[in-house]
């Protein structure tokens, strides 16, 4: 990139950066006084004038400063080359606050609280993705003699609970081979071939207790195969509120943001572009592809361990949002709940 280029670039990073912590346009001569650019006050303004036709600033009012459109924030994260690391005593915080979590609603409840004080945006958390887990156990008790309780335990802290009815009544030794049974087929599997070692299980089971390996069958593959990965752990919403003014050009404004945040499936779409944990995805804009979010910017991630992506994690803002401390929060955060939820 030529120094012309390079110049260009910097003038267009202190724009984000004074809009993103003023909210007010930018004119040329608070940059000559606020940023060491090296230039005269009329290249800054002949490079504004550059910027603006090339379409990565606006000027929103006649005679007021410039402030950066979608496509300036892309450039802007697109050279993001690094991105400032959370300090010892932040990293020893967030993991200290996770790492307290009694069970897995209390982990992403807290995952979302703290990175909405973080990011003083609104914080979005996907329970893990129940088909990318493995089965660590399966417990089979009785609740009544007709009546059993299905326990599914899997490496990535979901626990999912059924109730199953019984046609006829069993005994404790009963109850003895179906726990047998079942931890013996499940244990250890991945959940995409747990269903057909259910099924298999199912077809082999002896006669005198097929009936009810039957209906236990029935009822978890129900659980493996069929139920959607739909929940979410939403925090921070009163955040908005801050940013209100940054929606007062959207039909709708604040509240259609709202709205869209209420929509699991909407939500679930922009979680569904991060894939892979570690890598920090950010849409602008018109780049979510979702009308009532046009005016926001979505920061994402996977988290996990070991390769594995149990779900993604997210924050939600206005597109004048401090990319690189989001950026970096996101990606603490993610990496923490990862390392909590694979070691409980």
């Amino acid at each position: 990139m030529s120094t012309t280029d390079d110049r260009r670039f910097e003038i267009l990073r202190a724009i984000v950066t004074d809009f993103v912590a003023t909210q007010e346009p930018i004119g040329s001569k608070a940059l000559v006084e606020r940023h060491q650019l090296g230039v005269s006050s009329a290249t800054v303004r002949n490079d504004m004038a550059v910027l603006e036709a090339e379409g990565y600033i606006t000027q929103p009012h006649t005679s007021s400063g410039r402030v950066p459109t979608d496509k300036g924030y892309r450039l802007f994260v697109d050279r993001i080359s690094e991105i400032k690391p959370l300090s010892a005593a932040e990293r020893r915080a967030i993991l200290s606050v996770l790492d307290s979590g009694v069970d897995l609603d209390d982990v992403l409840r807290r995952s979302v609280r703290l990175l909405a004080q973080l990011t003083r945006q609104v914080a979005v958390i996907q329970y893990p993705v129940l088909s990318t887990a493995t089965v660590r156990h399966l417990e089979v008790v009785s609740l009544s003699p007709s009546r059993l309780l299905l326990v599914l335990i899997t490496d990535n802290g979901r626990v999912e609970q059924r109730m199953v009815a019984l046609q006829r009544d069993i005994d404790d030794a009963d109850l003895a081979r179906l726990r047998d049974m079942f931890s013996q087929a499940l244990d250890g599997q991945r959940l995409e071939a747990a269903s057909a070692a259910v099924a298999e299980l199912a077809n082999a089971a002896p006669d005198d207790i097929r009936p009810v390996v039957v209906n236990i069958a029935t009822v978890l593959v129900e659980t493996l195969v069929e139920r959607g990965d739909d929940r979410l752990v939403l925090g921070g919403a009163s955040n908005l509120a801050r940013a209100a003014a940054d929606f007062g050009s959207m039909a709708g404004g604040m509240d259609t943001v709202l709205e869209a945040l209420e929509e699991q499936v909407v939500v679930l779409k922009l979680l569904a572009t991060t894939q892979r944990a570690g890598g920090v995805t950010v849409q602008i804009g018109e780049e979510t592809q979702t009308e009532n979010l046009r005016g926001t910017s979505v920061v994402s991630t996977g988290y996990g361990a070991s390769g594995t992506v149990f779900g993604g994690v997210a924050v939600v803002g206005p597109t004048r949002m401090d990319y690189p401390g989001t950026i970096a929060s996101v990606a603490a955060v993610a990496k923490y709940v990862g390392e909590v939820l694979s070691e409980r």
